[in-house]
């Protein structure tokens, strides 16, 4: 089968040698597993943590995100069968979704949502598994509450950021307010549904005062939590909560202490890297994700389509997340 691949770790994306096509032969499904054809794959900053040598220290097939087909089922499958349409974002662990063909357990896919190609599809898993976790695992905040509170996600623009904002807006009462430097992603974290959208590389207290918010309950920082963490503290009521999904090289936390602000870490591979005893959450929120697709209350976050599943793009679509300026997700579609 056709996959991409790289020989060693390190290497500046725009060497060609970075990312490779290759020839592979076919994984063989496990018991619970199924073997799923791939049609379509979104990037995420994780693939290219990982090609630098962040998460790992031998070459392999990247890739978190991903729709296909299922094409074989293990003998312990009960939840899939052959033909099904499906979406998922893997684990860690095991060969990723740069591939024709992908083995991943039953426990962590989900149906694909009805009214979306493979392409549009490929652009959630990930990002809606972090996003739900996030808000509703880890910063508590109850489905269908929240009134008087305020959530503040910074780098609201983003994967994450974009289906957080929507999560937020349909299924909370919060007040979520994004933050964005640039005019065409205040607009995107607008369309999001974002109440207000202020800019991180100012001042944010003072903007939020001017909104008449003098603090909020709740801070997603999805990216920079070391540089803005101060910041954060001080916008933060007491007894809040400050949720994070990045990887500061280091943290200081005593400044938490005298709010008694509370710290939580989200890492939606952890479940399937530590084959929890709740693993089996992510089917059922990939499900309900999809039924929130197809009912029209949340919206696929795809921002830019770099074409056919191949080295040389794949490099392309590497290069823009590296560069920050990513609105939304990069999907590729179809092995060529």
């Amino acid at each position: 089968m056709k996959a991409i691949s790289f020989t060693q770790h390190g290497l500046p994306i725009d060497d060609p040698r970075s990312l490779i096509d290759v020839t592979i032969e076919a994984p063989q499904p496990g018991p619970r597993d199924l073997l799923v054809e791939v049609q379509a794959v979104a990037v995420n900053p994780v693939d290219t943590k990982v090609r630098s040598g962040t998460f790992a220290k031998e070459p392999k097939i990247l890739g978190w995100d991903a729709a296909g087909i299922v094409r074989q089922v293990g003998p312990d499958v009960t939840l899939f069968k052959p033909g099904d349409a499906v979406y998922y974002a893997g684990s860690l662990i095991r060969s990723g979704s740069y591939s024709e063909f992908q083995v991943v357990d039953e426990r962590i896919v989900g149906h694909r949502p009805r009214t979306l190609d493979a392409a549009h599809a490929a652009a959630l898993p990930l990002t809606s598994i972090t996003a739900w976790e996030l808000l509703f695992d880890r910063l508590g905040v109850p489905e269908g509450a929240g009134a008087g509170d305020v959530l503040l996600v910074v780098g609201a623009g983003g994967g994450v950021g974009s289906i957080l904002v929507q999560l937020a807006r349909q299924l909370t009462q919060m007040t979520v307010i994004g933050t964005a430097s640039r005019p065409e992603t205040a607009e995107w974290v607008q369309r999001m549904g974002a109440h207000h959208v202020i800019d991180h590389r100012r001042p944010m207290l003072a903007q939020l005062q001017a909104l008449g918010i003098e603090a909020v309950s709740h801070v997603a920082s999805l990216t920079h939590t070391q540089q803005y963490l101060a910041q954060l503290v001080e916008v933060l009521r007491p007894q809040g909560r400050l949720g994070l999904i990045d990887d500061p090289a280091s943290l200081d936390v005593m400044p938490l202490k005298l709010k008694s602000l509370s710290l939580h870490w989200e890492l939606m591979f952890t479940r399937s890297l530590f084959e929890t005893v709740d693993m089996i959450q992510q089917h059922h929120l990939l499900n309900r994700v999809a039924h929130l697709i197809d009912q029209g209350v949340l919206h696929t976050t795809l921002g830019a389509h770099f074409g056919a599943i191949n080295a040389a793009n794949m490099r392309s679509a590497h290069a823009l997340v590296e560069s920050g300026k990513a609105r939304g997700k990069i999907v590729l579609e179809d092995f060529q």
